[in-house]
């Protein structure tokens, strides 16, 4: 997701910031848990200077990444590998700290529980793959620390990968949630001056056109004339104030409706689904490039008077685009007597960007019946050069 901003703006806020601050709460807690068990056991450790000097690391260390975590900015990736890395060191301290009796009473290792807060730190900056990897990670650190993989061990490991798993999937869910509501609200404001602008152009420049075509039609002659390139205009001014804009949206995706809606005129009718038909931007620039070539055909070859109709679907895992008019047709071997002669127009036009996509191409024509194009393209991941 992807914001511009101005002087004075601040960074967007971090959705998953709440469970970055819930991971400083953990640690906190967790700290002072690892501390009074510590003190609780302190005479039967095998070194005891060694378990006070891991336990003043772990404080200073919950204090560095505390003040680190509590600022976005400070939130970097390499800190939370080090972060997991750290844990891990002072987890494997154990043996030289743990005397051979608490060893085999099962006794918690020097860490206890302050090992679990990495794994959900992980989760909140990479996402569930990453906090399931953290969580791996200080589970095969228990087991080296323990010197022995036992139903404990697992049972630990098991705790901290889902740990780590289920950060990760609500940051992501978070983050994708605020990417969402970001491009519904520019939607709604882009979706707002749209319809300004459109009570502003109705209210003079469309009625302006629509006067002249109806004057002008009455007048007859040259004026006539006028009048239907001011019909054109008109009809195609309504369908740019009345369609969703087919720019990008932020992730490199464009609406064919919208882009298909423009070409539209009074001898040109789009049909379309009500919402949008979102495909990456470049496919939407080539789909409409192979309709406005086809309808370019219509006008050259059809004849001032002949109609053609687009009509645009979209079925499960594909799109479809069908491209048909009310003209002559064209005969039997016209279009290999053109690719012979060097006039590729439909075979690089047409059928070469088609190609390129990835999408097949259909054609049904004949003397007096008319030309139809249908295209079919398989969505983004599902085009054959992609299995």
């Amino acid at each position: 997701m992807r914001f511009r901003l101005v002087p004075g703006d601040r960074p967007p806020r971090d959705p998953a910031t709440p469970l970055w601050w819930g991971t400083i709460v953990l640690r906190v807690i967790t700290l002072l848990f690892a501390i009074a068990a510590v003190a609780a056991d302190y005479d039967g450790y095998r070194r005891s200077w060694l378990a006070m000097v891991v336990v003043l690391a772990m404080t200073g260390w919950t204090v560095l990444t505390s003040v680190a975590y509590a600022r976005r900015s400070w939130r970097k990736h390499w800190l939370v590998v080090l972060d997991v890395l750290a844990t891990c060191g002072l987890m494997l301290t154990s043996p030289l700290v743990l005397s051979d009796a608490q060893y085999a009473s099962a006794h918690p290792l020097i860490t206890t529980v302050w090992v679990a807060a990495p794994a959900a730190v992980a989760g909140a900056r990479f996402g569930m793959p990453g906090g399931a990897l953290a969580g791996l990670a200080l589970a095969a650190g228990t087991a080296g620390a323990r010197m022995e993989v036992d139903l404990d061990v697992l049972r630990d490991g098991v705790l901290l990968t889902a740990t780590g798993l289920l950060i990760g999937m609500t940051a992501t869910t978070a983050r994708r949630s605020q990417a969402m509501l970001a491009q519904a609200m520019r939607t709604e404001a882009a979706t707002a001056e749209r319809e300004r602008l459109a009570r502003s152009i109705h209210d003079s420049v469309l009625q302006v056109l629509a006067r002249v075509r109806k004057r002008g039609a009455e007048l007859g002659g040259e004026a006539a004339e006028l009048a239907k390139q001011a019909g054109e205009q008109e009809i195609a001014l309504r369908s740019l104030v009345s369609t969703q804009p087919a720019g990008s949206n932020g992730d490199d995706t464009a609406d064919l409706r919208a882009a298909l809606q423009v070409l539209a005129t009074s001898r040109v009718q789009v049909s379309a689904p009500a919402g949008e038909v979102r495909l990456p931007g470049q496919v939407v620039a080539e789909l409409t490039g192979v309709v406005g070539e086809a309808l370019e055909n219509v006008r050259r070859h059809a004849g001032p008077e002949a109609r053609a109709w687009v009509l645009l679907e979209e079925l499960g895992e594909e799109v479809v685009v069908t491209v048909r008019d009310d003209g002559p047709g064209i005969p039997e071997g016209r279009l290999a007597a053109a690719a012979t002669e060097g006039r590729l127009g439909v075979a690089k036009s047409i059928r070469g960007r088609v190609s390129d996509l990835g999408g097949t191409i259909s054609l049904e024509t004949g003397p007096g019946q008319g030309t139809e194009w249908e295209v079919r393209l398989p969505k983004p991941g599902r085009r054959r050069g992609a299995r």
